[in-house]
Order: C-alpha cells, then sequence, then structure tokens
C-alpha cells in the first residue's frame, strides 16, 4: 500500500498510551502521521465543541515515535479533529483514527464517547474514519489493537471505503493469538444502574458524582442484521467488534408507527 495521510486523536488526551501506540504503528507501516488530540483527558464528551473560550495548540512532537507530527489542543476531541483538518494539517488526510482508547466504546455508549465523536468528524468531512477501543480499562496492552486497528483500515481503503462509513472497532483485552476471529456486529444496548453516587462535602452541601454500573446485556440491540452478534456480546465472547455506523439520525421505524398529531400537523404526510 502506497503511504497514506492519517490524523489521528483520542479522547484520554496527549500522554495516553493508547495513542502512542496507534501513531507508533502506522508510522512504523510508512505512513505520514499527524497526532491532534487534547491535552487532558476529556471523556465522555460525546460531540461537544468549545465556542466561549479560544482554542491553543502547543507542539509535542517529543511524546510519539521519530516521524510523527503531534499537537495538544486545550479543546474537545471534535474540536482537535476540526483544528486539524481546518487549520494544521498542509493537505487533507486519507484517513482519520481516533483511540486507542482506554476502555471500551460498545453499543449505545457511542453516543457520549469523544472517541467515537472524534472518528465522526472525520466522517462528517467526508473522509474513511475508525474508532478503536481497547475494552477493558485495566488492560494496558494497547499494541494488538493498534495493530487490528490498522489492518482494518488499510485492507477497507484498499476495498474501497463507502462514503458515510464510520467504523467502530473493540478490542478484548487479550494477545494476539488468543482473540476469537473478527466479526461484523450490529451495536448493543448499554445499561447501567445507580449512575450517581449522592455524597456531602466537607460543608455539609451535596453533590453528585456519576458512578453507575453497566448491566451486560448481551442481546438488546438496535438497528443490525439479526444474525450479526451485537458488539457487547462479541467483545464478552473474546472477539473483536466491527460496527459499521454513519451519522445519521432519522427514523428508521415504520412512519405508521409514528404519533397521530392531527391539531398540529398541517396536512398528512406520507
Amino acid at each position: 500500500m502506497e503511504p497514506l495521510r492519517i490524523l489521528i486523536s483520542n479522547d484520554d488526551g496527549v500522554f495516553a498510551g493508547g495513542i502512542r501506540a496507534l501513531a507508533a504503528e502506522a508510522a512504523s507501516r510508512g505512513h505520514r502521521v499527524t497526532v491532534v488530540c487534547p491535552d487532558q483527558e476529556r471523556s465522555a464528551t460525546g460531540h461537544g465543541l468549545t465556542l466561549q473560550t479560544p482554542l491553543r495548540a502547543e507542539r509535542a512532537d517529543e511524546l510519539f515515535a521519530d516521524g510523527v507530527g503531534a499537537w495538544a489542543c486545550s479543546g474537545t476531541p471534535s474540536d482537535c479533529v476540526k483544528l486539524a483538518l481546518a487549520s494544521l494539517l498542509e493537505e487533507p488526510p486519507d484517513l482519520v483514527l481516533s483511540g486507542v482508547n482506554h476502555g471500551p466504546n460498545l453499543g449505545t455508549d457511542v453516543l457520549y464517547s469523544g472517541t467515537v465523536s472524534a472518528a465522526m468528524e472525520g466522517t462528517l468531512e467526508g473522509l474513511p474514519a475508525l474508532a478503536v477501543s481497547s475494552a477493558c480499562f485495566q488492560w494496558r496492552q494497547f499494541e494488538p489493537a493498534a495493530r487490528l486497528a490498522l489492518d482494518v483500515a488499510e485492507q477497507a481503503l484498499a476495498r474501497g471505503w463507502p462514503e458515510g462509513l464510520l467504523l467502530n472497532l473493540n478490542v478484548p483485552p487479550l494477545p494476539d493469538g488468543s482473540m476469537a476471529p473478527l466479526r461484523w456486529c450490529r451495536p448493543g444496548v448499554r445499561r447501567y444502574v445507580d449512575q450517581f453516587d449522592r455524597r456531602s462535602d466537607p460543608r455539609g452541601r451535596t453533590y453528585y458524582w456519576l458512578a453507575g454500573e453497566v448491566v451486560n446485556d448481551l442481546e438488546s440491540a438496535g438497528a443490525g442484521p439479526q444474525h450479526w452478534p451485537t458488539d457487547v456480546a462479541q467483545v464478552h465472547a473474546g472477539g473483536a467488534a466491527l460496527t459499521p455506523l454513519q451519522p445519521e439520525l432519522f427514523w428508521r421505524g415504520t412512519l405508521g408507527a409514528l404519533p397521530t398529531l392531527p391539531e398540529l400537523l398541517s396536512a398528512p404526510q406520507e
């Protein structure tokens, strides 16, 4: 494969081991790699943008492998990709990668994920984009996920990457030879219990800490082929899950299932 221009971001910040592993893997394959990522952890920021304060970006090449150009940005993951595409890069990239995230981005959690949102920003700009996550917070070996992410991205580009497609890859916390085969998956539904821990500060004032525990629902899913496993079930079984996503939120149910609003809608709509 000809060398690619690759933009890499994340939501764990410039000092995270996952993004260093991903950038090093891409550079080792001869690709031209630029990192633009938050200057500190900004997990679960979703697709938020910074509107009320200026963005600042400082060079951070010394934190990465030789040949990797890097910027640490004061904004969100989506800010980083927007800033890179609009101002920091001399040429548009051939591919946007986000990760390797420290922890899973499965099912409906992608709606909150800064990692997935950074990749989605590339998709919105018409670029091939892939988000990759290591699906365990305790696992620190990011190299298998980085290798698989580059393998998937390179093959997808070689075979034709459909416009508007975002690939979301979740890799189980296992060495290369111990993983079950990679499979296409549909997004599961992630549910949490006891989401907020109520506490008191030293002055007796109440505050709340988001600390919900996930319920492992392996079967519930939204859209997608019924014979595909959910991404939650696939990772639980020790396999890597590859889920095709797109930035299209239009209702996929039947129009007949929509609420009847005769007094508000001006005319019947087909």
